[in-house]
């Protein structure tokens, strides 16, 4: 019996399907002819046996349109790999290399007899010893770096004072010298395999007998929730965590119908049990916004009935919470699809959570590349573990655009308010009062501009994917030149909007690299970050510039772009097109934005 894709990669996923039917699945993925993927050189450095763990990873990241090459180390080398080095690695030149320790890789244990001094002498070397990998990893490839964390182990030969003197305690301290590591070393990551192991239970983790004849780091039942959990951060590096959490209201959001018990009687609160667990499941989604998931209602309700929910003196989240509201008695799939246009995100941008399952199928059944998670509408704690579990908005950082990006959203709203009213689109541009700051890419931004070039498909000429290590590359060589865009306007900061690349040749300077954010289309950023790219290339002595067109089924909307700014087209590059401007006699475009031009 063929096995259905969109049944095997909906929330709960079936372990046992993962790993026993691996190769049908793989090839099932590959044949798909409705994606283009995104190829990422993954180095996998293990202290146990992780074929398993990489086969199901690889799966789960071509569901998401990665295309993984795997370097894989012998068993337990991955000290020697990354410290004295290895050709075939070298050879490789990973993008990201993860680097696959547990509890059964530590050496450096301490005994109940050790003084504190001896304790935490063996916590330094132990902690020494994988800063060593790090640092030797980071010097050579330059790549972004996952490493896991330590789980507890299942032995433990002194009962409860192992939390004080027992080896839980000295993996809790190096687990804390790794999180103060990862703070201070950008593109270096942890995969929490402690809190995972935590989540399935030491006593289902382990499995001593599977580890003494095959050297797995943990039963082998459980290995597609680690390999999900890498695949989480690899596909978040690479831009492709969702964006927004799209919620039905009644019996989702509250308990109850407020169209027939009216808004004081919905369930929300402290009074009930389900009052409370309505209030944590809130409390939770608020927590979500707050670190930048966009946040969306598609409810069949009357507007103003559904609104004065969130009026309830109880409610946590209120209206100004979301991005996008639809309370109507339309399809919830054309509501959603609306929601995406009116945000500007892509519909795969999307999760769904709806507590009737006729709802759920239907949105999956029109709109597969929605996540839509299997949940239990009586138990509203199975839509945080839905989300928790799925890692639909995993974050490996959290940046100043991340934080204010519901707010960004709002201020959106006000635009085009103000739009609708202006007397032209030439008016409402000059009263929007916009500046930007263009400048070379720096640290500080490093991230952000690795998450754009990861996740922008529409607004982007070639669809090159960049690593942040890339990013760090082409920012320190005098090759490129490199360009962001940040645009603020009289409603707020859009934050940083707009990337451009080019690398100087004889021939000119040629742009590998083009993207903008959709939510400022139209407002003639594109033609500012021309202006300031001629400039560079003019001042480095290049004549033209050459531009690349790469057709995919998203970006339609840039197909005549060089066009339109007086480019000509002279050839094909594979499948795409190759596009010239002679840089002698050109006259700035930009008319509506104050350009604060970086010195860098």
């Amino acid at each position: 019996m063929k096995l259905e894709l969109a049944e095997i990669f909906t929330y709960p996923y079936d372990n046992e399907v993962l790993l026993r039917k691996q190769k049908s699945i793989k090839r099932q993925l590959l044949a798909r002819e409705d994606i283009s993927y995104t190829t990422s050189h993954i180095a996998i450095l293990g202290g146990s046996t992780v074929d398993d763990i990489k086969n199901v990873m690889e799966l789960f990241l071509l569901q998401e349109g990665i295309k993984p090459v795997f370097y894989q180390s012998e068993y337990n080398k991955f000290y020697e790999d990354a410290v004295f080095g290895n050709a075939k690695l070298d050879d490789f030149n990973p993008d990201i290399v993860v680097v696959f320790t547990s509890v059964s890789n530590i050496i450096n244990w301490p005994y109940v007899i050790d003084s504190q001094a001896d304790v935490q002498q063996k916590l330094t070397a132990e902690y020494e010893r994988f800063c060593a990998v790090w640092e030797a990893l980071k010097s050579r490839y330059n790549a972004v770096i996952i490493q896991n964390t330590f789980d507890f182990p299942y032995e433990n030969d002194i009962g409860s004072l192992t939390a004080v003197k027992g080896r839980n305690r000295f993996v809790n301290a190096l687990n804390e010298k790794l999180a103060e590591y990862a703070e201070g070393h950008e593109g270096f990551y942890l995969h929490d395999l402690h809190g995972l192991s935590a989540r399935v239970g030491l006593r289902k983790w382990h499995n001593s007998t599977q580890y003494a004849a095959y050297k797995f780091a943990m039963d082998y039942d459980v290995m597609p929730e680690v390999s999900l959990g890498l695949a989480k951060i690899v596909r978040t590096i690479l831009g492709k965590a969702k964006k927004c959490l799209v919620l039905d209201l009644d019996n989702t959001l509250w308990g109850g119908v407020i169209g027939d018990d009216g808004a004081d009687n919905i369930k929300i609160g402290h009074e009930t049990p389900v009052a409370e667990a309505y209030t944590a499941w809130q409390e939770y989604v608020l927590r979500l916004k707050e670190r930048g998931v966009i946040l969306a209602v598609c409810s069949k309700n009357e507007d103003d009935i559904a609104k004065s929910g969130f009026a309830h003196p109880d409610s946590v989240l209120k209206l100004n919470d979301f991005a996008a509201f639809k309370a109507n008695w339309m399809p919830k799939n054309e509501n959603i699809a609306a929601i995406a246009k009116e945000i500007n995100i892509g519909t795969d941008s999307l999760v769904f959570i709806d507590d009737n399952p006729a709802e759920r199928q239907i949105v999956r059944d029109t709109m597969p590349e929605v996540a839509v998670p299997e949940v239990d509408g009586s138990d509203v704690f199975s839509y945080i573990r839905a989300i928790e579990e799925a890692g639909y908005f995993e974050a490996v950082t959290v940046s100043d655009d991340d934080l204010k990006r519901n707010e960004s959203y709002q201020a959106n709203k006000a635009r085009q308010e103000l739009s609708a009213t202006a007397a032209s689109y030439d008016d409402f541009l000059k009263s929007l009062n916009m500046t930007a700051e263009i400048d070379a890419f720096k640290p500080v931004y490093f991230d952000r501009i690795a998450q754009l070039t990861g996740k922008t498909n529409q607004f982007n000429l070639t669809t090159r994917r960049y690593t942040r290590a890339d990013i760090e590359r082409m920012a320190s060589d005098q090759r490129y030149i490199t360009l962001y865009g940040r645009l603020t306007d009289k409603f707020g900061d859009n934050g940083l909007i707009s990337v451009v690349v080019g690398e100087k040749k004889e021939d000119g300077l040629h742009i590998l690299l083009w993207l903008m954010s959709c939510r400022v289309l139209k407002r003639g950023m594109e033609e500012n970050m021309l202006d300031v790219l001629v400039n560079k290339a003019k001042s480095v002595g290049c004549a033209k510039l050459i531009g690349y067109y790469y057709p995919t089924k998203k970006n339609k909307m840039v197909a005549d772009m060089y066009a339109s700014f007086g480019f000509a087209n002279v050839g094909t590059d594979g499948d795409g097109t190759v596009w010239e401007l002679l840089l002698e006699g050109y006259e700035p475009r930009g008319k509506h934005i104050e350009v604060q031009e970086g010195q860098s």
